[in-house]
């Protein structure tokens, strides 16, 4: 079925840290949309759009808003939804006290699908159509995910957590148990509707060296599936790693020595990377995932994004909320946050750079640039619609905007939650503001 949405459209068609806003920026005031079977058909100016529009296409109007394209998680656990805001700890302690206590609730189906449930719910009330998730250990929890995932009609990664060491009985596997369900899962999911599969270890101290090597055979072995996992989030971590991995010369070689590094491999903080580290990153084509409200949470440090970026040997970087040790769903939240990490590190990022990170940069950490990420025809038509008008302080805040980036920066500073009108997933409407209850209304469940 055909449709189409008006309103102020904004996109990336370039890396807004590496050329002007002649080059990156697209930006319609008055625009239109057409959608149909899931992408974008047409979309332009709406006074041209209007004159071949045909009149019996439904056309939603947004006043006094924004239309971007959705906004892009790369790195989130599902699982850990129930413990977001837990008091307290490092990322060790807090793992052993919060997470792994979570996360062995996760054999029962019933409560991973009420999870998922929840989670991507909470994700499309926010604007985010697309994320990067980390299940648990148990193969009924990917199972759990994916269902849902597919109800949503999004397009999601997601995959096993892979552990043999270092964490609960509870929560363990053994190097080969976790290829066998790996690559069952695979087969199961990858590629299904809109499904994509990630390999999932946790990080190189909860695998053995057995199931390291496992982890980057089976990758290999499956063409086009992700690999996702964690690097140099907190000090401790790095002098653990050094203990266990004593062979090698850093934290990312470890993955390296692995065959874990290059396209779709996307690795969690970065906080503590060195100078060669960024390099190699750079020279694989690996992926780094930004998680300023975590970095924060858990006292980890301050991601240097400024060096990650540098354009001698630039990184692909995408911006994730990291729940459930990040504090927030909300993307808007996470930009802001992110200039609050930029800022502490004397290089204060741009609105521009902020939201490129949510989304067109997002695509690109993840490959899928070519598909989501930016408004353009023939991408999937997942939208986000961003209300100007939300609440009242919004009003009156940006009735002193002088332009467009501003506005943008006002959004991700106050970020409130009402700010989300609408999320299209594949051109149909997802989620919804209720006017008059204030409360997202939800097409699929």
């Amino acid at each position: 079925m055909k449709s189409a949405i008006r309103g102020t459209l904004v996109s990336f068609k370039d890396n807004p840290f590496h050329t002007d806003k002649s080059q990156f920026l697209y930006h319609e005031s008055d625009g239109i949309i057409v959608m149909e079977n899931g992408k974008i058909t047409d979309m332009g100016p709406a006074s041209e759009l209007l004159v071949r529009l045909d009149p019996a296409v439904e056309l939603t109007h947004y006043k006094n808003a924004l239309i971007m394209p959705g906004f892009i998680d790369c790195h989130v656990h599902y699982p850990q939804t129930e413990i977001i805001g837990a008091y307290g700890e490092q990322l060790i302690d807090w793992l052993n006290k919060y997470t792994f206590v979570a996360e062995q609730k996760f054999g029962d189906k019933s409560h991973a699908e009420l999870t998922a449930t929840l989670f991507l719910k909470e994700a499309l009330a926010n604007g985010t159509t697309t994320a990067s998730v980390f299940c648990t250990v148990e193969p009924t929890s990917v199972d759990a995910f994916f269902e849902q995932s597919v109800k949503a009609g999004m397009r999601n990664i997601a995959g096993k957590v892979l552990m043999d060491r270092n964490a609960p009985p509870e929560l363990l596997d053994t190097a080969q148990t976790g290829y066998d369900q790996t690559k069952a899962l695979i087969e199961k999911w990858h590629g299904k509707d809109r499904c994509l599969y990630s390999v999932t270890p946790r990080f190189a101290p909860t695998s053995t060296p057995e199931q390291m090597e496992m982890t980057g055979a089976v990758w290999k072995e499956h063409p086009g599936t992700y690999l996702q996992s964690h690097i140099s989030e907190n000090k401790g971590e790095i002098e653990w790693v050094k203990e266990l991995y004593p062979s090698s010369k850093d934290y990312l070689d470890v993955y390296d020595s692995f065959g874990h590094l290059g396209p779709r491999s996307i690795l969690g903080h970065g906080v503590h990377l060195s100078e060669s580290e960024f390099t190699r990153f750079s020279e694989t084509g690996t992926a780094i995932s930004h998680c300023p409200t975590s970095n924060f949470f858990l006292g980890s440090g301050l991601f240097n994004l400024k060096s990650a970026v540098a354009s001698e040997r630039a990184v692909r970087v995408g911006l994730a909320t990291d729940l459930g040790a990040g504090t927030s769903f909300s993307m808007l939240a996470t930009m802001g946050e992110a200039y609050k990490v930029s800022q502490l590190r004397s290089s204060p990022i741009t609105a521009w750079q902020a939201f490129y990170l949510a989304t067109r940069g997002a695509a690109e950490a993840l490959y899928l640039e070519d598909k989501i990420g930016s408004l353009q025809t023939g991408h999937e038509a997942d939208l986000v619609v961003l209300d100007l008008k939300a609440t009242e302080l919004l009003d009156h805040r940006l009735n002193f905007a002088d332009d467009l980036h501003e506005e943008l920066f006002v959004l991700m500073t106050l970020a409130p939650s009402e700010a989300i009108a609408a999320t299209y997933i594949a051109g149909e409407l997802a989620a919804s503001r209720n006017q008059t209850t204030n409360r997202m209304e939800f097409a699929k469940f």
